[in-house]
């Protein structure tokens, strides 16, 4: 695809030392293309800096294997903020989004299946064959979630109410981060208010419960219960009855396009579609992007003030703005010089906790999974296909079961995945007649006690211990399997730059959201080093394709840049 070096050539990066640049932004991930995109239409001068060959970070397509074009990372398009798609104008710039069928399928070894997502009404056909019960409770459940989910928008679309150190202000700029505070909690309270008590002591239920508790409340059968609690967990090492994995349930609901909500849909041409949309709204504001441009150090002059970057060939940068699009981690402990951080910031970077338990597998296979469950012998996609499909989540237990092995330092022996097919909608990625299958699969600890992700004889037998799972719902997808391109935590920190290999550039616990992410008295974007800012997924509102982040610290960068000019 040569989109994807376009970017880069000899002139490209004599360009970038031609002149002082009035913003820097490291990585071309989806959060540094938005916030380039912002301030490049405010009219800052703009250049972004990519390690790659290729843009999108996470939310990237790559031809790996001839003809299957896979999302390598992140897979499905739901979180992203349409106000941003909107004053982007993504459409126009080329994204198009490929909705489902259906939102979710859990197929069963007893050869029942749950799918949902077809419609209210065949929803509650689709529950009642587990329990008629369930399917009544099931629609309360989901217009609760809806009414959560309004006062959830509200805080992913606002800046953080932060305090910043006196010494960085005049007497106006503190007066006036006084009124932001008191205008955001007094939003806030009115959120709260048009909730009512009796949704906001289920809302903080909600936040605190376990997962595993708030769902048996509500429900009795296993793999309802199973089907919705895969949603707490994605991305994270953590078990379904942890206090506090009940918020993640949220994003059940939170898929959105166009309006309709609990959709996730499937992009034309991959995921980094989203990211090629962004850099051509960027690039028609005049931004500059440059691939295979690794930054090696944040310069920092005497006075403590950034003034910009050096690339790892030795290239210097100039900007007194840099935006950094890496995990907080990489940049406060690899790209800083650490001498001008404060040291108990340094140590609550450090200890923040980015562990994963996903590894990402990406399949090229000759032929559609056919599912002993549906009893079709047709060829052709079904609703099935272009919906979530839920292996080994057949329970809470299954699901408990994972996890507790990867604790104790093991693969999970029957791991949870979500699988999706996203060529059933999409024949941009795949030759004719066949597919690419995106395994989501969990829980793979970052040092297995069993082996090592270095070994590719052990990489080998977890790539097969997932395609035999899948066999037993879908027999013969194994002999399908054309070839696959496998990302274990150690590997997504090293392709992709995600620390420990978090999708999320750090854990989404309830101690590591808003007014503590990435960490407490640091969540608006600005760091204690003066021109730098953090604008990636391990900023408030935190990880997902959303880009929020970017558009946050573009905002800030823009009224930081008005204060100096004045």
């Amino acid at each position: 695809m040569l989109w994807r070096r376009a970017f880069s050539t000899t002139a490209a990066k004599r360009h970038l030392t031609a002149k002082k640049w009035d913003a820097l932004i490291i990585g071309a991930g989806h959060n540094g293309l938005v916030a380039s995109a912002y301030l490049a239409r405010a009219g800052l001068s703009v250049a972004v800096l990519e390690r790659r060959h290729v843009i999108g970070g996470a939310a990237v397509t790559e031809e790996i294997i001839p003809g299957f074009k896979f999302t390598r990372c992140s897979y499905l398009y739901g979180l992203f903020r349409p106000s941003i798609a909107r004053e982007l104008e993504l459409t126009r710039h080329g994204l198009k989004l490929l909705k489902p069928l259906a939102s979710s399928f859990t197929p069963c070894l007893d050869g029942r299946y749950l799918l949902l997502g077809l419609n209210q009404e065949q929803d509650h056909l689709e529950i009642s064959k587990f329990s008629k019960r369930d399917a009544d409770a099931y629609t309360s459940y989901e217009n609760q979630l809806h009414r959560f989910q309004k006062f959830v928008d509200f805080v992913l679309d606002s800046r953080t109410p932060e305090t910043f150190p006196w010494e960085h202000s005049s007497i106006y700029d503190g007066l006036r981060n006084k009124w932001h505070k008191s205008a955001f909690w007094a939003r806030c309270l009115q959120q709260v208010l048009s909730l009512g008590q009796k949704d906001m002591v289920e809302f903080v239920d909600l936040l605190l419960s376990p997962t595993s508790k708030y769902l048996n409340k509500r429900f009795e059968s296993d793999i309802l219960k199973g089907t919705l609690a895969v949603e707490a967990i994605v991305g994270s090492m953590v078990s379904i009855h942890n206090s506090g994995s009940g918020y993640v349930l949220l994003h059940h609901v939170m898929g959105e396009v166009d309006g309709d909500h609990n959709i996730w849909s499937h992009v034309e041409g991959g995921m980094g579609s989203v990211s090629l949309a962004i850099s051509n709204a960027a690039k028609e504001a005049g931004v500059h992007i440059v691939t295979n441009a690794e930054v090696s150090q944040v310069m920092i002059g005497d006075t403590g003030i950034v003034n910009g970057v050096c690339l790892a060939d030795g290239t210097q940068v100039h900007s007194s703005v840099v935006l950094s699009n890496a995990t907080p981690y990489k940049t406060f402990m690899e790209l800083v010089p650490q001498d001008f951080l404060p040291s108990d910031f340094l140590h609550a970077i450090k200890n923040s906790d980015y562990s994963s338990g996903t590894t990402k597998i990406n399949v090229a296979v000759d032929r559609l999974p056919q599912f002993q469950c549906c009893k079709s012998s047709n060829p052709e996609v079904g609703p099935q296909h272009t919906a979530s499909i839920r292996i080994g989540t057949e329970s809470m237990g299954e699901i408990d079961t994972a996890c507790q092995e990867a604790w104790n330092g093991l693969p999970s022996r029957r791991p949870v995945m979500e699988m999706t097919i996203p060529s059933s909608l999409d024949n941009t990625i795949s030759p004719p007649g066949k597919h690419v299958v995106s395994l989501f699969t969990q829980y793979t600890p970052y040092k297995p006690s069993d082996g090592s992700w270095e070994d590719p004889k052990y990489r080998e037998s977890y790539a097969r211990r997932c395609f035999n799972l899948i066999d037993e719902y879908a027999p013969g997808f194994s002999s399908s399997v054309i070839g696959y391109d496998m990302l274990a935590p150690p590997d997504l920190e090293r392709e992709i730059g995600l620390t420990g290999g978090n999708v999320f550039h750090g854990a989404m616990g309830l101690d590591s959201l808003f007014l503590m992410r990435p960490v407490k008295g640091w969540s608006g974007n600005r760091t204690p080093v003066r021109g730098l800012y953090m604008c990636g997924s391990g900023s408030h509102p935190g990880g997902g394709v959303m880009g929020a982040p970017g558009r946050n610290a573009a905002h800030i960068v823009l009224e930081d840049v008005q204060k100096r000019s004045h």
